[in-house]
């Protein structure tokens, strides 16, 4: 692998293992993330650490300080699931608008390029880091894809505000997913989902289209419905749970 392609290994590994720091509740809402510290801590150089941190700001998770730096940011549940659906009904119109105005050969190959990819890091019995890592990034490219190639500015500028928000990006659930014995299974289903998504869009199948990607987001959305349902057992599968609640007065 070339060294371009190892560093952005390292960035996705990164990423996905400081998410999941976050998900397991060791970093307290307002405690200040250093690069240095989180370098070693992870094994890592500082650079793939920059620019973990980066997209995790962009994902609403953490804010920058004045000073330089970077800290954690508090949320809630409910406003998690609401901005999740949110995004469900802007890639569900995104979507739509791609199958009724057509696509090129190009972003269908794109798209099947990314169906392949995906499903091989999926569909195994065992899934490793690896898999996972390789899984977010594909699965972020998958959605890219359809945003960005939907020729409508309204909806891209709407999504770029909406995920600013904690655990709204598309791929900011997988850590979660992966901490239950049935993640692996779930992530299967996401993916048929993706499949059925690409088929509508190429056959013109606007509505279809649109419902299903209304539909594919309600994952997430289960995982923190379960969270809240069961706080006993959530607070051992996901200890992040302490952060929303924390930041909610519960």
């Amino acid at each position: 692998m070339s060294s371009l392609g190892d560093s952005h290994s390292q960035q996705s590994r990164a990423l996905l293992l400081l998410r999941d720091l976050i998900l397991k509740g060791t970093f307290a809402p307002g405690e200040r993330l250093a690069e240095i510290p989180l370098a070693e801590r992870l094994n890592t150089s500082r650079t793939p650490i920059r620019l973990a941190l980066t997209a995790l700001e962009h994902e609403g998770l953490v804010e920058p300080l004045e000073g330089g730096g970077y800290r954690m940011r508090g949320f809630t549940p409910q406003e998690t699931t609401d901005a999740i659906r949110m995004r469900g009904l802007l890639e569900g119109y995104a979507a739509r608008h791609l199958a009724e105005n057509g696509i090129t050969k190009r972003l269908e190959q794109q798209l099947r390029d990314c169906l392949a990819e995906a499903d091989a890091a999926v569909f195994k019995l065992e899934m490793s880091m690896d898999d996972y890592a390789t899984y977010a990034e594909v699965n972020t490219r998958f959605h890219d894809l359809i945003l960005l190639n939907c020729n409508n500015r309204v909806i891209q500028r709407q999504m770029d505000s909406l995920l600013s928000q904690p655990f709204t990006a598309p791929s900011a659930m997988l850590p979660m997913q992966s901490s239950i014995e049935e993640g692996p299974r779930w992530m299967q289903h996401a993916q048929q989902q993706h499949h059925a998504l690409v088929q509508a869009i190429v056959n013109g199948q606007g509505s279809r289209a649109q419902a299903l990607g209304e539909e594919h987001v309600e994952i997430a959305c289960l995982n923190l419905e379960y969270a809240e349902q069961n706080p006993e057992i959530a607070r051992q599968i996901w200890p992040a749970l302490r952060i929303m609640q924390a930041s909610s007065g519960t």
